[in-house]
């Protein structure tokens, strides 16, 4: 194997995982101590990864919304559970939003035992995920955000009140008990607020290193979300904390 497979291998399995040690890495790919140094060295060279001590991880974003390339990456088994689990919500006949981001993305690929559902989203990768099936599919009209794969939407290109939305599964950059979800863009928290008002029912969908966030723009207050669905690492705490409000905690397995 090239150093360079090997390294997007690496890469790989650091997104399932939050920690990998060196002795891992040795073990998977029958390499030396030295090797997998170098290799790490070079990653976190890169960008990539960042090391701790005796192993590594994918690195933190410290400032600012993460790229969708790298979210597409991280904790990638947690998102995926997520995915499942809003899926569950979803039945024949449906007509439902996914947003665009890296965890609602998994939900449509949970939907291929479904029937009849009238999808409307804002997601290019979405779209691709479900061009070969037989449900209807609308994307908002609006702005492409190139980095975000997504389109922004404004009123005069899209008219939302004649959507007719049963359940929409929204993505947050943020989420406090306190001040409900938040996000990084202008123009996303704009699409996020109007989707939320047309609504029936509104799932947010976010893995748990969201929790105690508060960014840039405020979506929406937590009475206004009737679900929120995030992975099994959520603490004890925060989940405790969502007994005192109108919003269902869902645990993703």
């Amino acid at each position: 194997m090239l150093p360079s497979e090997r390294q997007k291998k690496i890469v790989d399995m650091l997104a399932t995982k939050n920690v990998i040690t060196i002795a891992e890495f040795m073990a998977a790919f029958n390499i030396s101590v030295e090797t997998v140094r170098r290799d790490l060295a070079i990653l976190e060279k890169q960008g990539a990864i960042q090391k701790v001590y005796g192993g590594a991880k994918i690195k933190d974003i410290t400032f600012g919304e993460p790229t969708m390339e790298s979210r597409m990456v991280s904790r990638l088994l947690q998102k995926e559970a997520i995915g499942k689990k809003c899926s569950e919500f979803i039945h024949d006949g449906d007509c439902i939003f996914i947003d665009s981001g890296s965890t609602t993305f998994h939900i449509a690929k949970h939907l291929a035992d479904k029937k009849n559902l009238t999808i409307i989203t804002n997601s290019i990768p979405v779209v691709n995920e479900l061009m070969d099936t037989d449900f209807d599919i609308i994307i908002i009209g609006g702005k492409i955000r190139h980095d975000e794969r997504s389109v922004v939407t404004y009123d005069y290109l899209f008219n939302f009140s004649e959507l007719n939305i049963q359940k929409s599964f929204i993505c947050a950059g943020g989420i406090t008990v306190e001040k409900g979800i938040s996000d990084f863009n202008m123009q996303e928290a704009v699409t996020r607020k109007i989707i939320i008002g047309q609504s029936k029912e509104v799932f947010v969908a976010a893995d748990s290193s969201k929790f105690h966030k508060d960014v840039t723009i405020s979506i929406a207050p937590l009475d206004k979300i009737n679900c929120m669905i995030t992975d099994s690492n959520l603490d004890k705490n925060t989940a405790n904390s969502f007994k005192k409000t109108t919003t269902m905690l869902v645990l993703a397995e």
